[in-house]
């Protein structure tokens, strides 16, 4: 029973040490794969790039330190308190990373958007109107600069007539008649956790039918005022819908 008890007490630590050093090289694998963007602001890939190599610099020195240890027989002492009885924590958060290398990180699609209202989709509410760029050229604009526009001056008359050429997915909300789409990116201001769509109605030129949701596609038209929803909203009429591949970086800073 003591022989067992040993082997246990000798095998947890490398749990831990396993688990420490996954994690190094899946956050490395994020960022060499392109994936990182998925998951965190551009501004902190520095940190999680040196917080990876971290991680694996001390998973290496902690191996080598175990292996010494087990050469000289000596059994480390892993009483101390944790929240979990010994070695479900390394245990938790190896298999965590293991589900990171088996499963790849995806773009956030419109059902996620629709657990908004259209409103709410429009962004004036939490995108920062100290982005706005006030010299661009209308169609120079991408469908988060008209959103952060309009969070500036909200008139959407003062739009009428202006070009517009933007990217975006598609959304169909419940309460747009056919002839519309709802063209929508996600925002990400420091994870993924707190992304949040916004974007602006679409007239099409035919019906909604032909773009499935979460299609990609570039709209050339003009603005125009349309009342939806029972609100006067700053709506894009399309002269041109064109789809297009998803990009590689699909969501806005």
């Amino acid at each position: 029973m003591t022989s067992k008890s040993q082997r246990f007490n000798l095998l947890l630590p490398w749990l831990d040490v396993l688990a420490v050093t996954a994690w190094g090289i899946l956050m490395l694998k994020y960022w060499l794969t392109g994936k990182l963007n998925l998951l965190i602001h551009p501004n902190y890939f520095g940190l999680v790039v040196v917080a990876g190599i971290g991680l694996i610099i001390v998973g290496l020195f902690k191996m080598q330190e175990l292996w010494q240890r087990r050469r000289r027989d000596i059994v480390p002492n892993v009483q101390h308190m944790t929240l979990f009885p010994p070695g479900w924590g390394g245990a938790l958060l190896l298999t965590a990373a293991i589900l990171g290398f088996i499963f790849t990180p995806q773009v956030f699609a419109s059902d996620k958007a629709l657990n908004r209202g259209v409103s709410d989709l429009l962004g004036t509410s939490r995108i920062k109107p100290q982005a706005f760029r006030a010299s661009i050229r209308p169609e120079e604009r991408s469908l988060v600069d008209w959103v952060r526009t309009l969070n500036v001056y909200p008139e959407p008359d003062a739009y009428t007539g202006q070009k517009a050429k933007v990217q975006g997915f598609v959304i169909h909300p419940p309460d747009l008649s056919k002839e519309y789409v709802f063209l929508a990116k996600f925002v990400l201001s420091c994870c993924a956790a707190d992304a949040y769509p916004v974007g602006l109605p679409v007239k099409l030129p035919a019906s909604q039918e032909q773009y499935a949701p979460d299609t990609w596609l570039e709209v050339e038209g003009q603005m125009a005022t349309d009342n939806l929803s029972g609100k006067r909203q700053l709506t894009i009429v399309a002269n041109s819908v064109k789809k297009i591949p998803q990009p590689q970086n699909p969501y806005s800073y």
